[in-house]
């Protein structure tokens, strides 16, 4: 028998199906633009990539009209995901998957993206008619389902692996905008097992932190070769999640991420800046901190140590340069003033300044030495003495 919030969120769902056939019969969709197959850096108003295309112009971005020819795989369409598809979105991405299986619900509207009218619709259909409306440019696939089952678990592996903009190759980048620790496992362990590069994200239960992390399988720290504790004590997060507490959630902070996230993802993408392996955000200090990680030879999954492998063999296959030091010979620019500069000191002079070089180890050399220390009244060098301070004083009062 179903619950009384069952039927009302099957209430809500026949009343926005009931509004967008009302829509549909009366003409009343919103206008859509006629689709653009080529991008131009043609400066008007009508052109809605005349503003990308600048970055060429300024030097940026080398072809910027490549980002076309990716396909990018979100999962996870709620507070960070749905800012990222819609950033990609306008940014004129070649092909989004999404994958959700949750519901647009109203606590959701304190988050962006997601408008009243859309509750109880699943979130990745109606985030493919927001996005859709924007740039009819993109080519969307949507998936209403949990990865982390067995069976969804491997139509994900299959559609990461063929569903590129050209039907059969692989998505060029997947990423993680989840809210559990099980689907960010799910999505480590197909894109070990694939060798597939993808970036995760995150913001923490409090909203006022989080960050991303690029994971190229073999080259860097995968998502288990350095566990959250929950995970590596193997922990049921279902478990910490108490009754009547939510965690926090800010549009503001879900913004930033996603906005480095997507930041990220162009310029890997198509190659401009520097990737960022871990980037992380701190609102209360507003810090950012960076680092790289580098995996673990002893992590728990094989198929890491595996890429961990190939990754060496590629490396030591690879043609070593050998970086020779060429001194640079100083050279002295002519003026009309025929000035030039000379040193103060002349080679006597830094002679007699100069105390004796000690016998150092071949590669190790002074900066400078110490001159030797002279005798202020008759120009006799100090000799060092056993005796005291006291002995000292009384033999000066007897010269």
């Amino acid at each position: 028998m179903s619950t009384v919030e069952e039927l009302k969120l099957r209430v809500r769902e026949l009343e926005n199906e009931l509004i967008r056939c009302r829509q549909k019969c009366s003409g009343a969709e919103q206008p859509v633009r006629e689709k653009i197959h080529t991008m131009s850096s043609e400066v008007v108003d009508s052109n809605p990539y005349s503003r990308l295309m600048a970055l060429k112009r300024m030097g940026i971005v080398q072809d910027y009209e490549k980002i076309r020819s990716y396909t990018v795989a979100v999962v996870g369409v709620g507070g960070v995901g749905s800012v990222t598809a819609e950033m990609l979105t306008r940014c004129g991405i070649g092909k989004l998957l999404l994958f959700d299986y949750d519901r647009v619900e109203l606590a959701n509207m304190n988050r962006l993206f997601f408008q009243p009218h859309q509750a109880g619709m699943s979130k990745v259909e109606a985030a493919e008619h927001t996005l859709r409306n924007i740039n009819p440019d993109v080519t969307f696939e949507t998936h209403d389902y949990n990865i982390t089952t067995l069976d969804n678990f491997n139509h994900f592996m299959e559609r990461i692996s063929h569903g590129g903009l050209e039907e059969g190759s692989p998505v060029d980048l997947i990423l993680s905008c989840v809210d559990n620790f099980e689907a960010r496992i799910a999505i480590n362990t197909a894109c070990n097992e694939l060798g597939q590069v993808w970036m995760e994200s995150g913001v923490s239960e409090n909203a006022v932190s989080g960050h991303i992390q690029l994971i190229i399988p073999g080259e860097t720290a995968c998502f288990s070769c350095a566990p959250p504790l929950v995970v590596a004590a193997n922990i049921d997060e279902k478990t910490l999640k108490r009754e009547g507490v939510c965690a926090a959630s800010l549009p503001t902070t879900m913004g930033v991420v996603a906005g480095i996230l997507v930041q990220n993802v162009l310029k890997y993408l198509l190659k401009f800046g520097v990737v960022s392996h871990y980037l992380g955000y701190n609102a209360m200090q507003d810090f950012f901190p960076k680092m790289s990680m580098r995996p673990n030879p002893h992590c728990d999954h094989s198929h890491c140590r595996r890429q961990q492998d190939e990754y060496q063999r590629r490396e030591a296959e690879q043609p070593r340069e050998e970086v020779v030091e060429v001194e640079e010979e100083v050279v002295h620019e002519e003026n009309d003033w025929g000035i030039e500069v000379v040193s103060e000191v002349t080679e006597e002079e830094l002679k007699e300044s100069s105390g004796p070089v000690p016998d150092l180890p071949e590669g190790i050399t002074v900066a400078y030495t110490l001159p030797a220390q002279k005798d202020s009244a008759e120009g006799a060098m100090v000799q060092e003495t056993d005796e005291s301070l006291e002995e000292l004083m009384a033999r000066m009062k007897q010269i």
